[in-house]
């Protein structure tokens, strides 16, 4: 219904909450109306000082429409109008601290901004007819045949008009702090960020893994769908066939950002299929991206043990999730990483494995072919880039459980 619509700039957004009921309201991209203007924002990622600032706003008049942290830039956006429009978002986005990589919109002007740290994927591309376009990986490119221009940068406030590109800039934060599992798992495999081609990164996980293990099996497999890049990385380099020995139902979503127990279970029941013939008998490699709560890799391998595979052995294309995002990703609480509370041994046991062996933090560093220094970790080791607020550590935790 695009051509329908009489506007000449738009902006859209997948709903994936990690701050916010999953409610309608909650919707983004969201809008509001302020000095005659309508405003609109759509947000990836999470802001850390999101209590102190709804709290600060709401005492001070402001009356907020959803449960979300973005709303919270908006309001400040208008909090700050009297500056201009470019130097009142300036000063909001300055007051706001976690990951954000925004696109928003007035009338006449589409804004794309990321966060200091650079947490999240934004980039800048080029339609054949002149128009731009803001995305956060450079696959929506390919699709409408847009030319890749370039990343918008970390701390950029780029503004597009009828008078062209134009950017402001926030002060540097002390170092980028790119999220790795934005590589290891979220990312489509046909597009490239934070200037790694997502494909070659995961093929280059299963090099490592092979150099890291050494398994006597009849073949190797992924688990569907972010295990299959891993997983032909392995299997060349140990020299061993490669098999999709569970076939995806592409009815059913990621079971991993399901927003509730009960879908995500009944989602990883019908997600994969296994192929009972070839498996039979057979020892196996599976490869992994990532083992996060365990109640999903948990159900599959209990379904390979019931259709009779010989031997089974996980290899996990990261170090052990041990610590909570704050900055956008849904293992918000320690209580729902399996890693924090239980040894490597431990996990290997609860999946029912032959052997489990997860990926060093060396070698993920090898495959990711980006500094240590520009990389967000801190799921692995509790560095956080940014450090959390004692207010918002407490809410955090209660609203979650942990």
């Amino acid at each position: 219904i695009l051509n329908s619509l009489p506007g000449h700039i738009a902006i859209g957004h997948v709903r994936y909450s990690t701050t916010g009921f999953s409610l309608l309201r909650n919707a983004q991209p969201f809008v509001v109306y302020h000095l005659g203007m309508t405003l609109a924002i759509a947000h990836n990622g999470n802001l850390i000082n999101a209590y102190d600032l709804r709290k600060q706003l709401e005492e001070d008049g402001a009356i907020f429409q959803s449960t979300m942290d973005s709303e919270i830039i908006i309001h400040l956006w208008a909090h700050y109008f009297y500056l201009g429009m470019e130097e009142g978002l300036a000063k909001a986005l300055s007051k706001v601290k976690g990951a954000y990589s925004l696109v928003l919109m007035t009338e006449d002007t589409l804004i794309a901004a990321r966060d200091p740290n650079g947490f999240r994927p934004l980039c800048l591309g080029k339609l054949k007819n002149g128009g731009y376009i803001i995305a956060s990986e450079t696959c929506a490119l390919d699709l409408i045949e847009a030319k890749y221009i370039r990343d918008v940068e970390p701390g950029e406030i780029l503004f597009i008009n009828d008078k062209g590109l134009h950017s402001i800039y926030l002060p540097p934060a002390p170092r980028h702090s790119h999220c790795i599992f934005e590589l290891i798992y979220f990312a489509r495999p046909d597009s490239r960020i934070f200037g790694r081609n997502v494909y070659l990164f995961r093929k280059a996980q299963g090099e490592e893994l092979a150099k890291e293990t050494k398994i006597e099996a009849d073949l190797v497999m992924p688990f569907p769908d972010s295990g299959n890049y891993v997983a032909i990385g392995y299997a060349q380099a140990a020299n061993l066939p490669f098999e999709i020995g569970m076939i995806r139902n592409h009815y059913v979503g990621r079971t991993f950002i399901q927003p509730s127990p009960t879908m995500r279970d009944f989602g990883v029941k019908i997600k994969l299929n296994p192929v009972k013939e070839l498996l039979k008998d057979k020892r196996i490699v599976i490869l992994e991206d990532s083992i996060i709560r365990g109640t999903t890799c948990r159900s599959r391998i209990k379904t390979l043990r019931e259709i009779g595979v010989k031997e089974i052995h996980l290899l996990v294309s990261c170090p052990p999730h041990c610590f909570p995002c704050y900055y956008g990703i849904d293992f918000s609480s320690k209580g729902e990483l399996i890693a924090a509370s239980k040894s490597i041994e431990e996990i290997r046991k609860f999946l029912n494995l032959d052997s489990l062996h997860y990926l060093s933090m060396d070698g993920l560093l090898r495959a990711s072919d980006i500094p240590k220094q520009q990389l967000c970790l801190a799921c692995f080791n509790g560095e956080y880039p940014i450090l959390l607020e004692r207010e918002f550590s407490k809410t955090w935790l209660e609203r979650h459980g942990a």
